[in-house]
């Protein structure tokens, strides 16, 4: 048994273990995260929609200047470092955000922080993720890491749920949690050998082969402002939801995500991205509807049932985004324009996110009680381009991109 244990954890599958292992860690974070902030905002600072959707400006710049961030940084050597900065930013804006007093200022200042540090590791969680799997398995082992990932989440989610169900703790107690979770993923990191990492050499990579993939990027930053800032907030605002029912949600998605992701993660290896991303538009569509309409075609204590439904799909659907990475390292014309892709990507899809939820909050408030629906048509329509656009994929051969890289330089 001590011989297998010590060929595990050898070689290629030492770095693999200590990467999923930080990623277990950053599930807790998640979960923290997902279940809790929501409600902070709403009784912390006593948010209305406006607040809110105009708070994803600070939220979201980040990802749109990571990748001039992550070429400053360069310099530190590669993907591995990189990263361990990014949980430590990460884990001091989160602790901050359990002890800021009631000031929009500072929390502006500090969810600016703590977004950084996520969104410098969003890209490079994903570079690193697929360096550890075999071309054929690409999708397969991106299942399989969200899936040991949802785990972390389930099991933290319920220690929350209890925790504010039955001991009453406060915000600053589950901030802390998260703040710590992030340290371990970090020092975790940095155990990874570097030798093994991708190197970052370039800012960017920008090429005419991969706009297909920037668009995809920009119709996702829209998307991902339906279920990351609009869809909680009509539990918590419209239907009063309590942080203890939130964190039950978030528990069920990730109860879910561990049978969806790793079935996901092979759906695209055998199917490829095209049928998986148009599915997921599919879905979309409908689960815009499902939000807009409910409390029109039910009374409102039968609707919030089939808003818990919708909320639940909705992120459930977002496991669907490893098709994007997985396309980008199909399309790329050398490995090492993956890393820098796509943090292109991630600031790209920022482009949209930054001004995006200020038009949803607009149309909300100025829309009445039921100024919400407009938000939820509005991603039905994103969810069509999403469709239409997905259904162009086309994954090129090997010859086309050998000839595409030797005539066509990168910028």
């Amino acid at each position: 048994m001590t011989k297998k244990i010590k060929g595990v954890v050898q070689g290629l599958e030492r770095d693999f273990l200590l990467f999923l292992i930080s990623g277990v860690f950053l599930g807790v974070a998640q979960s923290v995260d997902g279940s809790t902030l929501n409600n902070y905002l709403k009784e912390h600072f006593g948010m209305l929609i406006i607040h809110r959707s105009a708070l994803e400006m600070p939220r979201e710049l980040p990802g749109l200047l990571v990748v001039l961030v992550i070429g400053a940084l360069s310099v530190l050597g590669g993907d591995v470092r990189i990263s361990v900065l990014a949980n430590l930013l990460a884990a001091v804006g989160m602790f901050a955000l359990g002890i800021l007093p009631s000031s929009y200022a500072l929390v502006i200042l500090v969810i600016f922080v703590y977004s950084m540090g996520l969104h410098i590791f969003m890209p490079l969680g994903g570079s690193m993720s697929m360096s550890f799997a075999k071309p054929e398995e690409t999708g397969k082992i991106l299942g399989r890491l969200s899936a040991y990932s949802n785990v972390a989440i389930v099991v933290s989610s319920a220690v929350l749920w209890t925790l504010f169900r039955f001991l009453h703790i406060s915000f600053t107690t589950a901030f802390s949690i998260g703040a710590v979770a992030f340290v371990i993923s970090a020092v975790l990191l940095g155990f990874i050998r570097p030798s093994h990492a991708v190197r970052v050499n370039k800012r960017y990579i920008y090429r005419k082969e991969y706009r297909l993939y920037y668009w995809l990027c920009m119709l996702y930053g829209a998307r991902k402002q339906i279920f990351l800032t609009f869809g909680p907030w009509v539990l918590v605002e419209v239907f009063h939801q309590p942080v203890a029912t939130m964190t039950l949600l978030f528990f069920i998605v990730a109860v879910i995500g561990i049978f969806v992701k790793p079935w996901v993660g092979r759906l695209i290896d055998r199917v490829g991205e095209r049928f998986v991303l148009s599915g997921e538009a599919f879905l979309f569509f409908f689960t815009c509807l499902g939000y807009a309409f409910s409390e029109n075609l039910f009374s409102r204590s039968v609707a919030v049932y089939f808003i818990y439904v919708w909320y639940v799909t909705d992120f459930t659907l977002d496991s669907v985004g490893m098709a994007r990475i997985t396309y980008m390292k199909k399309i790329a014309l050398k490995p090492e324009e993956v890393s820098p892709s796509l943090s292109l990507g991630t600031s790209l899809d920022h482009v949209v996110t930054i001004f995006l939820p200020i038009l949803g909050g607009l149309a909300w408030s100025r829309g009445g009680p039921s100024g919400y629906k407009y938000v939820f048509l509005g991603g039905a329509v994103i969810a069509l381009l999403n469709f239409i656009s997905s259904r162009m994929i086309r994954i090129p051969t090997v010859e086309t991109q050998e000839y595409s890289a030797a005539v066509e330089p990168s910028r």
